[in-house]
């Protein structure tokens, strides 16, 4: 494999050449993942959740073969492009060639959420300090507030530390089972869904109701929890809500107002 070299992420903004390359030699459908995946990735920049150059999102390649994409390691987020992504297998093995390599880390979680799981076609991760505190939590996600209420199914994984052993990956599939979103214990946070859109906005929710019961324990007050028979009949309609989440509503905005900062990411 080439190794990463950090000039070459400067360079790749600046060759039209290389973008022309890789748009040519991937179908219409990959490109369009491709574009979509990198505006995430900005998304998340912008949102203030990327944690430097150590976190991941990843989308599945369209197609037969079990292809995916990630993050070139060491490209910040706000700098990532279309035509930057890497597409790998199952195995970690990238399968189109990139002067960028992948953090190991990254592969053994998104692979086994994208193996088991068919509608997983986007995996986001993220270690924001609101996700990490609620995550280091005994309590986990509590039902304070609207937007909590949209994760009455969350899954937890407890803590393996770094996530390198492929052995792990069984017991996150498990643990995760077949909900879209997972606070991985003393670690961070977790959504998949079918859509970029959807695991977007899946994480944008999560996020707040971290950062809302962050806030809320800190002043110190008694919190007022909903009461259980809501939250039961919102458990029972979870499916039903998760799925009318309206990411496809929330994305265009989300495209057009990277635009308006700085369109590079659909190179």
């Amino acid at each position: 494999m080439a190794k990463f070299v950090p000039d070459t992420i400067m360079h790749m903004h600046a060759d039209p050449a290389l973008i022309r390359s890789v748009k040519e030699s991937v179908s219409a459908a990959e490109w369009a993942a491709r574009v979509d995946l990198a505006a995430a990735y900005r998304a998340v920049a912008l949102y203030g959740w990327d944690d430097l150059v150590f976190t991941h999102i990843s989308a599945r390649v369209p197609g037969s073969d079990h292809h995916f994409l990630i993050n070139p390691y060491g490209m910040m987020f706000e700098e990532i492009t279309a035509s930057s992504l890497v597409k790998i297998d199952l195995q970690g093995n990238k399968v189109m060639e990139s002067p960028f390599e992948i953090n190991p880390a990254g592969f053994v979680i998104h692979s086994a959420v994208h193996e088991a799981r068919e509608d997983a076609q986007c995996v986001i991760h993220t270690h924001t300090i609101a996700g990490m505190a609620v995550s280091a939590m005994d309590c986990g996600l509590l039902p304070i507030a609207q937007t909590s209420m949209r994760f009455a199914r969350i899954a937890y994984h407890d803590y393996e530390g770094v996530a390198l052993n492929p052995d792990e990956k069984a017991r996150l599939v498990r643990d995760l089972g077949d909900r879209h979103n997972m606070i991985l214990r003393n670690h961070g946070l977790l959504t998949c869904a079918e859509t970029v859109a959807d695991a977007f906005l899946y994480m944008y929710i999560l996020q707040k109701a971290c950062e809302v019961q962050v806030r809320a324990q800190s002043g110190g007050g008694e919190l007022i929890p909903i009461a259980q028979p809501i939250v039961d009949g919102i458990r029972a309609a979870s499916k039903v809500v998760l799925r009318q989440s309206g990411g496809s509503l929330a994305w265009p905005g989300i495209l057009r107002k990277l635009d308006r900062r700085d369109p590079s990411w659909r190179e």
